[in-house]
C-alpha cells in the first residue's frame, strides 16, 4: 500500500508564497513522475507541475515563471514552491505520483487527499 499526504495549503494575500510539500510512503520500489494538479470549483482538474526521478520539469503556461518544483528522492517527497500567488490559483491542490511497488513489477499511479490553496486579500 502506497500513501501520499501533502500539507502546506492555507490562505495567502495576493502576491504571497507558500511552499506545498506532498510525501509518500509505504511498500515503494520506485517513484518516477511526481506532480502537482488542481481543482477549482466548476473546473477540471489541471495539470500545475511534474518531475521525473531525474528532475526534469514540465509545468502550466499560467504558472511558468511563478511556481517552481522540486522532489527530495531520498525522502520520497515533492514540493512546490508558489511565489506571485494569484486569486485565480485559488483551488484544491493534488500532488500524484507513479509508484512501482516492491513486491511488484507493475507501476501504478497515486493521488493524495488535497490541500486547499486560497488566495484573497
Amino acid at each position: 500500500q502506497v500513501q501520499l499526504v501533502e500539507s502546506g495549503g492555507g490562505l495567502v494575500q495576493p502576491g504571497g508564497s507558500l511552499r506545498l510539500s506532498c510525501a509518500a510512503s509505504g511498500s515503494i520500489s520506485i517513484i518516477s513522475a511526481m506532480g502537482w494538479y488542481r481543482q477549482a470549483p466548476g473546473n477540471q482538474r489541471e495539470l500545475v507541475a511534474r518531475i521525473t526521478n531525474g528532475g526534469s520539469t514540465n509545468y502550466a503556461d499560467s504558472v511558468k515563471g511563478r511556481f517552481t518544483i522540486s522532489r527530495d528522492n531520498a525522502k520520497n517527497t515533492v514540493y512546490l514552491q508558489m511565489n506571485s500567488l494569484k486569486p485565480e490559483d485559488t483551488a484544491v491542490y493534488y500532488c500524484d505520483a507513479y509508484v512501482i511497488p516492491i513486491d511488484s513489477s507493475l507501476g501504478s499511479r497515486y493521488w493524495g487527499q488535497g490541500t486547499q490553496v486560497t488566495v484573497s486579500s
